[in-house]
């Protein structure tokens, strides 16, 4: 049995090319007075209504003094942190130590583990973050309890169990045997149901040996279709921490490479501190790097080089980090990624930040194809920003002379109240009642 079709009607954005490698002018397409209709789950159509008579027997959803635009992509999160976020810490490694790392032990018990998951994709949501990829923790029930949550919810959602087999708390490691077991049964249960994928995920070098790399590379091997997640060049001592573990490679990047864990479908979150020899491979090979900001201003990591990855045409997407990150707002996150830039002395135009939160960041997880941009053919993951929330945003909004003037004082300024809307193909997400 088929819906009937859905339109809803409002400022519409989407994206033809990035416009930080090609340049604004063409990389966009705004309409004024646009409309996007839906039907069973897929957007049909993006058109300007502008003198035309909209169907009889449709859905008509009025958001006419809103901006339409693809949902949000976080392409970097750790769920099992959600209540952590914002804990007071010094460095990345002290930071793990006191928090992360006694937080991640409680994931063995399934019902924690759902009751964090569940916490985590309601707030999500009411931020606007349609597609979530996350850490998990070495528990094998907290990807259960991640898959459980998105599938009931409809969601395009990505994990994978977190391998730790040294370097961190007995109760936080497993073995590389255990880890290429328990990653090839959740594989096999939960990669491709539904709107989930699978990741394989080794935390970092640092937490895992030489011969659990070996094994997850072999595991990639047979699962090709699924994306590799790790960190690299987070912090300077991270980076010389890894050469004293691994003395004989070349980089941190080589690390992964000598255990088969680069290649086009690799994401690696952070990227601050690359040599030369590590950026040129990475583009090389088409692997993703993910800018998580607030993350790397909260932690102290330092400032990520965008203008020279993005013109040098690295696949480049952008993340809360959570609970690194010191927010659930990718709005927060664009706001501190042009910060970030300013200190680097580039101006991130509002077009590149919307871009990397929804094209980009789907681009660097390869599913471009089905999210991240308002098109036809594409699933209807789609947000409904209210670019007058507040009173220090309204009175900017309303001196705009463009979409771009309109916008950029939400972007800098916005938080939940700014999400009018969430629409999970096609369907209206309605938050919890308190």
């Amino acid at each position: 049995m088929y819906s009937k079709t859905k339109i809803i009607l409002g400022k519409t954005l989407s994206f033809k090319q990035n416009p930080m490698v090609d340049g604004l002018e063409g990389s966009y397409s705004f309409l004024d007075t646009g409309a996007v209709f839906i039907k069973n789950g897929v957007i049909e159509k993006v058109i300007d209504t502008q003198g035309l008579n909209l169907p009889a027997g449709a859905e008509i959803i009025d958001r006419k003094e809103n901006l339409i635009l693809a949902g949000f992509v976080d392409a970097h999160l750790h769920f099992p942190q959600t209540a952590i976020i914002n804990s007071w810490g010094r460095r990345l490694i002290d930071w793990l130590n006191e928090y992360t790392f006694p937080e991640e032990g409680k994931f063995h018990d399934i019902g924690y583990a759902l009751e964090i998951a569940s916490r985590y994709f309601d707030i999500c949501l009411s931020h606007g973050v349609t597609t979530s990829v996350s850490y998990g923790t070495i528990h094998p029930e907290s990807v259960d309890a991640f898959f459980t949550e998105a599938k009931a919810r409809g969601l395009r959602a990505l994990t994978g169990k977190t391998c730790m087999d040294r370097n961190a708390p007995s109760y936080l490691r497993d073995s590389a045997q255990a880890s290429y077991d328990q990653s090839k049964t959740l594989i096999e249960k939960w990669h491709g149901v539904n709107r989930l994928g699978y990741v394989i995920t080794p935390r970092f070098s640092p937490t895992s040996t030489p011969e659990q790399l070996n094994a997850l590379g072999s595991l990639w091997k047979e699962y090709p279709d699924c994306l590799m997640q790790t960190h690299i060049g987070e912090q300077p001592e991270e980076v010389n921490w890894v050469k004293e573990l691994f003395p004989t490679s070349k980089d941190y990047l080589d690390t992964y490479e000598e255990s088969g864990l680069l290649g086009p479908r690799s994401v690696f979150g952070h990227g601050i501190y690359l040599t030369d020899r590590e950026k040129s491979r990475i583009k090389e090979v088409n692997a993703s790097i993910i800018h998580c900001p607030t993350s790397n201003t909260f932690i102290g990591s330092g400032l990520f080089d965008m203008k020279g990855l993005a013109r040098a045409g690295q696949k480049i997407g952008l993340a809360t980090d959570i609970g690194g990150g010191s927010s659930f707002s990718m709005l927060k996150v664009m706001a501190t990624a042009y910060e970030i830039a300013q200190l680097r002395g580039h101006a991130l135009h509002p077009a590149d930040l919307l871009w990397l939160s929804t094209r980009g960041s789907a681009e660097s997880i390869h599913l471009d194809k089905k999210i991240g941009n308002l098109a036809p053919g594409m699933e209807a993951d789609i947000l409904v920003l209210d670019l007058y929330s507040t009173t220090a945003i309204s009175q900017r909004a309303k001196q705009s002379k463009n979409i771009w003037e309109l916008v950029f004082p939400t972007i800098m300024m916005g938080d939940d109240r700014a999400i009018k809307d969430v629409f999970i193909k096609g369907e209206k997400w309605l938050p919890k009642v308190k």
